[in-house]
């Protein structure tokens, strides 16, 4: 009778165990679509990482993403516990048998490359975080309609509604800290940010300031758990307590504040015109690597979830033990070279140009918006006072390529949105890049009164009209993998081959259409500039 048992016993591991074609297939399918969706994240996310060093024009592009994508791949290496309330926290694996559960990190997959793709050749900025946490939220909800039992357990809900709240809270508050910065600095510096009399008056505590807090928030925060880091930060708090935070800021301002002093007297007008330059890239350096904590994490949490699912199935593990299985770092290095790749395409430079010239400080920029977004703008900017502009008058470099804005606003866009990104991770909250740096160039554009002048409706019902398709995204996340992810798993192998024939015949749609916009952009704005070449005989 014991023999017996111990052979049911191993007939059942073996059958746990085993390889179905439908397993095959998604193991297949979770690489290709990991792969795939990393290069797409590079295109529209990360590529906003570049904004400000682009937009200011003190790196080339392809400099600016070469030290970028160095600093995504360290951040990988040190991911945060963003990766785990990607893979486990919006939904909850053990609802979930293997099959259900690869259906929906699949779907998740399909859906997100075909709906970044679309996004990033419309010029638009959309945030990773965001629609990778509602394909999550659909395709888990629409599967626990149809599965037997209590669906409403498949959906961690509270988890769910904190990630949103963060997301939420994190634009407001990049926003807010942007305008409130940029005014101050453009206050006591005004347009000679390169001024080496303005410096030695304000750039020690403008400068120290910017530095101390993403010093704080990138070290402390974004990267707490550094066994040196942790050390200090248990000194502080056994010797400040809850003042901890602010005690460390103000050593951190006055030590950058006292060493930038120091070099603006010692090396003059070269480090008058370098200050910051140098800040912003070093700014842009620490978003970059708050990203691969973050964002980079969210996208490859999937596809690392699947492979994971699919190995320990192999060793007879429950789903449920299976998610508890920690994700290499190695992995996620290689998903941050895949990353930087994709930041180098054709689509990411439409991103990165929109999102810089709906900031742009410049009379004319080439951008579109729906006719009703640039009514509402205009109707919003009748009724405000009339006030000149902040913002140093538009130049051009030597190439002539146009400074869309100066580098002292480039400086507070970077700082802040380091320090609101690195903040979120430290607190285990998946938050966007695209949202947290879009509200910063914005919010630091209205603070140097951009909208005042030239295509400023324009510029602005462009903002409207990028906000209205951030709802839209998220709608069109969840209806779209949910759907995706019942068809994965009522029709298995075909269902799979089905959606990627999908997702390639509307790739097809959308990049005849975003390439024929982007031409009639380009004449409007060429007509814009230059009306005089566009008059008929009959003007």
């Amino acid at each position: 009778m014991e023999a017996l048992l111990v052979a049911q016993a191993d007939a059942t591991a073996g059958t746990v165990g085993a390889m179905t074609p439908f397993l095959y297939g998604a193991a297949i399918l979770a690489v290709v679509m990991l792969l795939w969706d990393t290069i797409e994240v590079g295109r529209n996310d990360a590529a906003n990482i570049i904004n400000a060093v682009f937009g200011s024009r003190i790196l080339s592009r392809q400099w600016a993403i070469r030290i970028a994508g160095l600093a995504i791949i360290l951040g990988a290496c040190m991911s945060s516990d963003v990766i785990e309330t990607a893979r486990k926290g919006i939904f909850t694996p053990g609802e979930f048998t293997i099959e259900q559960a690869l259906a929906i990190y699949i779907s998740v997959y399909i859906v997100d490359t075909i709906l970044l793709y679309t996004y990033s050749a419309f010029g638009m900025p959309v945030s990773t975080t965001m629609t990778l946490v509602f394909e999550l939220l659909g395709a888990s909800l629409f599967l626990g309609l149809f599965k037997e039992g209590d669906s409403i357990n498949a959906v961690n809900w509270a988890k769910a509604g904190k990630v949103m709240t963060g997301i939420v809270c994190s634009i407001f508050l990049s926003g807010a800290m942007g305008f409130f910065l940029q005014r101050a600095a453009r206050g006591a510096i005004r347009e000679k940010w390169s001024g080496l009399a303005t410096l030695l008056l304000h750039g020690g505590w403008i400068g120290g300031g910017l530095m101390a807090g993403l010093a704080y928030f990138m070290m402390v925060k974004g990267m707490k758990n550094v066994a040196v880091v942790k050390q200090i930060k248990g000194q502080l708090e056994a010797t400040f307590g809850g003042a901890e935070a602010l005690v460390s800021i103000g050593i951190l301002w006055v030590f950058f504040a006292m060493v930038i002093h120091f070099t603006l007297v010692v090396y003059r007008k070269r480090a008058a015109k370098r200050l910051f330059p140098v800040m912003t890239v070093i700014g842009m350096a620490a978003m970059a690597f708050a990203f691969g904590q973050n964002d980079l994490a969210n996208c490859a949490s999937p596809g690392l979830a699947a492979l994971t699912l699919i190995s320990g199935h192999r060793d007879g593990l429950t789903t449920a033990a299976i998610s508890e299985v920690p994700i290499s770092s190695l992995s996620l290095l290689g998903c941050g070279v895949l990353l930087t790749l994709g930041m180098m395409t054709r689509g990411a430079q439409r991103v990165t140009h929109a999102a810089v010239r709906a900031g742009s400080a410049g009379d004319h920029v080439k951008l579109w918006a729906p006719h009703w977004c640039i009514r509402i703008a205009g109707a919003f900017l009748r009724r405000q006072k009339a006030a000149p502009s902040l913002a140093p008058v538009i130049t051009k470099t030597q190439r002539g390529k146009t400074l869309h804005y100066d580098p002292l606003r480039a400086c507070v866009i970077v700082c802040v949105s380091a320090c609101v990104i690195a903040t979120a991770s430290a607190l285990g909250l998946p938050v966007s890049t695209t949202y947290v740096a879009f509200a910063a160039i914005v919010a630091t554009g209205m603070a140097d009164r951009i909208f005042s002048r030239g295509d400023a409706a324009l510029k602005l019902g462009r903002s409207i009209w990028v906000v209205c398709c951030w709802f839209a995204a998220a709608a069109m996340a969840t209806i779209a993998a949910g759907l995706v992810c019942l068809t994965i798993y009522h029709m298995a192998v075909w269902g799979m081959l089905l959606c990627v024939l999908a997702n390639l015949a509307l790739r097809r749609i959308v990049k005849r259409r975003a390439d024929a916009q982007e031409e009639r952009v380009r004449q409007e704005a060429e007509e814009r500039m230059h009306p005089e070449e566009f008059a008929t005989e009959d003007e």
